[in-house]
């Protein structure tokens, strides 16, 4: 079996006294798309902050394979309207970075013709590709996207999920999202993980959407819209269903 990018074993993470993320075990493995769901405060922010260390953890382990690259999109990120920064210049923060390279960034993000425009200037849609083309500048084997489509309305949101499945496709890293967009996400992933503080369940999408753990937090409503986008999707992601099983 080959080893995991990351590993999370028995996962606890205490924040302000409080428990966060309890006894949560999952891997990610490369080239796959990994989707968080789950309630507002159920720890999916911290999830993803406990894989790349910017969290401690009150027990158990989080690995990651040896010199391992990770790509992080945030949730979203306040930029001073009066500063003037082209996206050049933003993609060049903390440390300047070619233009070539810079270029190829936002090639991979979709959006290449934006290096010399105003970030203050750009529309949702265009930052949020920004902010996707600098996670892509050292060529992640994992990227991490904390509920990126934010804000977008539902065309942007779906154009965005299938600039991902390119950018998985270009470079062959793994996927790891947060996202509430349950049916857009649902066509999108290879596998989902249901969090709730603990991990509910976890597996393929059609089998997470079954779950009655599912259903008892999101409801037996969306079963019908998701049926819907894997019917759609089911040609591309049949093999990879295939493979996975629900734990």
């Amino acid at each position: 079996m080959t080893t995991p990018l990351i590993s999370l074993q028995n996962l606890s993470v205490h924040l302000d006294g409080r428990l966060i993320l309890d006894n949560v075990s999952a891997q990610i493995a490369a080239g796959e798309i990994v989707t968080i769901v789950g309630p507002n405060g159920s720890g999916k922010s911290t999830l993803l902050r406990a894989m790349i260390g910017a969290v401690p953890a009150a027990q158990g382990t989080v690995r990651r394979a040896p010199g391992l690259r990770i790509g992080y999109v945030p949730q979203k990120l306040a930029l001073d309207a009066a500063l003037p920064m082209t996206v050049q210049r933003f993609l060049g923060l903390p440390k300047r970075v070619s233009a070539s390279k810079a270029k190829t960034a936002l090639e991979l993000a979709g959006v290449p013709d934006l290096r010399d425009r105003q970030m203050t200037r750009l529309s949702g849609g265009q930052f949020q590709r920004v902010l996707l083309a600098r996670a892509l500048l050292e060529e992640p084997q994992v990227l991490l996207l904390d509920e990126a489509t934010q804000g977008l309305d539902q065309p942007g949101a779906a154009a965005f999920y299938e600039r991902i499945e390119q950018v998985r496709t270009d470079l062959g890293c793994a996927i790891v999202m947060v996202s509430h967009d349950l049916h857009v996400v649902m066509a999108a992933s290879d596998r989902v993980l249901c969090l709730n503080g603990h991990v509910c369940c976890e597996g393929a999408p059609h089998m997470v959407a079954d779950a009655p753990e599912y259903r008892a937090l999101f409801g037996s409503g969306t079963r019908g819209t998701m049926a819907l986008y894997q019917h759609k999707h089911s040609h591309t992601h049949d093999h990879n269903h295939a493979q996975d099983t629900s734990h």
